[in-house]
């Protein structure tokens, strides 16, 4: 991508989380009980917004954060590999459309926050874009989260700071991807701590996807996602 077309594509995103009034973009919102909170923009799998991105919702309003998880697949799941694959090849000409989406969801979940930073979490595909988002947004993003994600490589104006959570046998994202993002977030600056798990594969984190589901995991790289987003 071009020097010019991420500066316009950044000029495009703050313009956008600039302006007020969003209306509800279309999207999974969950609040703490108090109504208030710091806001969690979550980012779904290839599998689209389906039951696991919105417990994961759930249970952050329940730690008191206000959790946001727009639709980024206009309202399409997938439940096999072969439908999910064919949910990303249908909207990688969207590229465009699913960026704005995310700006719009930015924007309607900070003026629902108490916080005017927010935190991203992204899951496989969505981790893609919580990276690009990070680096898109720097007077936004403050902490940034994925699981099992990589591809981002610009991390220039990013001031947020990063966790991850990768998986050993993972046929989507190899140790070299790893490696290449920690050197990437090292080079740029950036605080990241890097997590990988042993013994685990691709979505080990999502309950639905039973052949890599590992809850012991899962549930510790929750507890760290958690202590993550509550530091101050």
């Amino acid at each position: 991508m071009t020097t010019v077309l991420l500066a316009s594509l950044l000029a495009l995103t703050l313009a956008s989380l600039g302006s007020s009034s969003a209306s509800k973009p279309d999207g999974f919102l969950v609040e703490p009980k108090s109504g208030k909170g710091h806001g969690v923009l979550v980012l779904h799998p290839w599998w689209g917004l389906n039951a696991d991105v919105k417990s994961y919702c759930q249970r952050l309003a329940d730690a008191g954060f206000v959790a946001f998880a727009p639709d980024l697949f206009e309202g399409k799941t997938a439940s096999t590999r072969d439908d999910a694959k064919a949910l990303v090849q249908a909207f990688e000409a969207k590229d465009d459309v699913i960026r704005a989406k995310i700006n719009d969801a930015a924007k309607y979940l900070a003026e629902r926050a108490d916080h005017k930073k927010l935190a991203v979490i992204g899951f496989s595909f969505g981790a893609y874009y919580a990276l690009w988002f990070s680096n898109a947004a720097p007077d936004i993003v403050d902490k940034c989260v994925v699981y099992y994600g990589t591809g981002q490589e610009d991390f220039s104006t990013s001031r947020a700071i990063y966790l991850g959570h990768f998986a050993e046998k993972d046929e989507f994202e190899p140790k070299s991807a790893v490696e290449s993002l920690t050197k990437l977030l090292h080079d740029a600056g950036r605080p990241s701590s890097i997590n990988t798990y042993a013994g685990t594969g691709h979505w080990f984190a999502e309950p639905s996807v039973k052949e890599a589901y590992d809850k012991e995991v899962a549930e510790l790289a929750w507890d760290r996602t958690l202590e993550f987003l509550r530091r101050k």
